[in-house]
């Protein structure tokens, strides 16, 4: 979901930066020029770096109710917009705002312990040894599929879903829509299967079969879990993060974009 009214001038703006070159001397050159405030008592926050930044910064600061903006100090940068130094509180007034809500990843590891973690673009289960996965999916308590034969699966959210989804054939999902996208990446058996689109409010698990001779990791965004059993993922409504972009440069359209290239 995007909102495009207009907000006051910022004059408190905080500056992470990751550990790239490029970045961290941007971060020298835009503290010089902006009185720079504590995350505490920042207005708004500007990531700089690229979509792995973004997200580190966006888990970084859950629960702060902050929204961030990121200019692109990476390589893709599909979450960030374009760098400029120049004018920056009145950019940041301007921007577009998009709030979108995290998965949920509940993991049981083969030892019975609980690993949780949130994810912003996909929770994914993938293969983690010379075999493909044996994976069963449940939705909402019901069994959808008894044995999926693959390298792995994962669920994306919308805004998660031009990322490891798009590149596993899955859908690209409209920003706001209430709906994810469950997708299998290698699929064996059944041959065919594609994935499905699932409401946004579906409950899905995975349970390994044969864990033992055919192990599964799970990952939510980086945070890894291996020798799974098991896998919960949902959508975690109370959580909520907010990104700016550029006016025209905002999510919808940069997800639309990307399906005419």
């Amino acid at each position: 979901m995007s909102d495009a009214r207009k907000r006051p001038v910022p004059s408190r703006i905080a500056f992470l930066a990751s550990d790239a070159e490029d970045a961290q001397q941007a971060l020298a050159r835009l503290v010089a020029r902006y009185d720079p405030a504590p995350i505490e008592r920042a207005q708004v926050i500007v990531a700089l770096g690229g979509d792995g930044f973004m997200l580190h910064t966006l888990h970084r600061t859950k629960g702060r109710d902050i929204p961030v903006y990121g200019m692109n100090c990476g390589t893709i940068g599909f979450l960030m917009n374009e760098y400029d130094e120049a004018d920056l509180p009145q950019r940041l007034a301007s921007a577009e705002e998009a709030v979108i809500n995290p998965l949920s990843m509940r993991a049981v590891a083969a030892d019975g312990t609980l690993h949780e973690a949130l994810a912003i673009n996909e929770v994914s289960l993938l293969r983690a040894g010379p075999q493909a996965a044996k994976l069963r999916i449940s939705v909402n308590g019901k069994v959808r599929m008894e044995e999926l034969v693959c390298d792995g699966a994962l669920v994306s959210t919308p805004a998660g879903s031009t990322a490891y989804n798009y590149s596993a054939h899955g859908p690209i999902l409209p920003i706001g829509a209430d709906v994810l996208a469950l997708t299998a990446m290698a699929a064996f058996r059944p041959r065919r299967w594609r994935g499905a689109i699932l409401p946004k409010s579906a409950q899905v698990r995975f349970d390994v079969l044969d864990a033992v001779k055919r192990p599964v990791m799970a990952d939510a965004d980086g945070r890894s879990v291996r020798d799974v059993v098991s896998v919960e993922v949902k959508s975690e409504p109370s959580v909520r993060h907010r990104i700016l972009f550029d006016p025209g440069h905002g999510l919808e359209e940069r997800l639309m974009r990307e399906q005419f290239v």
